[in-house]
């Protein structure tokens, strides 16, 4: 089976799809590349050291990166509605129980979602 590179693996939407000088397709986590090198082929240059040549152009991996980024900050911005329509309360600040009586908010201390 071909996956269209660029596009999220079946695992999920953690990994961009890049492909290899013989056609062979991988996904790795974008997260994890530190540098790209274009002189001539492609050159991913993970942050444990690995190389990967892929027959995709510097920009074409750059905006792959670019739009993985974008969905986690999408998705992360659909938490809050999503932990609602599940009947769960949203993620808020809390104080001291001292800085309350005073009517100071303490530092901020972020809770968990949880059911009510």
């Amino acid at each position: 089976m071909t996956i269209q590179p660029g596009s999220v693996t079946t695992a999920g939407w953690a990994m961009i799809v890049v492909t290899r000088l013989n056609g062979s397709q991988f996904a790795l986590n974008p997260d994890l590349v530190e540098r790209i090198h274009a002189a001539p082929d492609t050159t991913l240059v993970m942050v444990d050291g690995a190389q990967y040549i892929v027959t995709e152009s510097m920009a074409e991996v750059i905006d792959m990166i670019a739009l993985y980024r974008a969905r986690v900050i999408a998705l992360a911005s659909e938490l809050p509605s999503a932990a609602l329509r599940r009947g769960l309360r949203p993620l808020g600040l809390v104080g001291t129980r001292e800085n309350e009586r005073e009517g100071q908010v303490g530092d901020p201390v972020v809770s968990h979602l949880r059911a009510d």
